[in-house]
């Protein structure tokens, strides 16, 4: 369940439930707006992100800028949109974490894991999720990895990228 902001009402009146995949067509209304012949419209509020693949402008001070926008922290760059990650180290990192990523599957071949500034061995719970899904696992540096990630993004592959921010 997530919450919905009303357009016509700053305050939070409205509750929605995410029936489907895509939040522009996935959103069920309930309570007070359900059955209504003109519901309210909202922003649904969940983890913030961007709902498609954008380059990395740039990275440090303890974020990334993609698509004219700014974000602080560590992000998932995904086929479907960038995520919001809240992994800050690479011992941070887990199966669970990269859920969104092992769930994809068939569009993506292999994750391109930015570590920090520091190249570290990924665990092997993590190598053995990354196997039994066939997803192919390439640890490097942050830098090394918004770089590759902007390279093949541009050459139209489906990528995917775990980045740590690095101050």
């Amino acid at each position: 369940m997530c919450e919905i902001y009303s357009a016509r009402n700053p305050t939070l009146d409205r509750c929605a439930k995410v029936v489907g995949s895509r939040a522009d067509h996935g959103l069920q209304f309930i309570g007070k707006s359900a059955g209504r012949a003109h519901p309210t419209y909202g922003v649904a509020v969940s983890t913030p992100h961007y709902p498609r693949p954008a380059p990395i402008e740039a990275y440090g001070n303890g974020g990334f800028r993609f698509a004219g926008m700014s974000h602080k922290g560590s992000i998932l760059c995904l086929p479907t949109g960038i995520h919001a990650w809240p992994v800050a180290a690479a011992g941070d990192v887990t199966p669970e974490s990269l859920e969104l990523v092992l769930a994809l599957r068939g569009p993506v071949g292999f994750l391109l894991l930015g570590l920090g500034r520091i190249i570290s061995a990924p665990s092997p719970a993590l190598r053995k999720a990354f196997a039994e899904a066939g997803i192919g696992l390439e640890p490097m540096d942050t830098g090394a990895a918004c770089r590759t990630y902007n390279v093949l993004l541009a050459e139209g592959r489906p990528v995917a990228a775990a980045l740590i921010a690095v101050e």
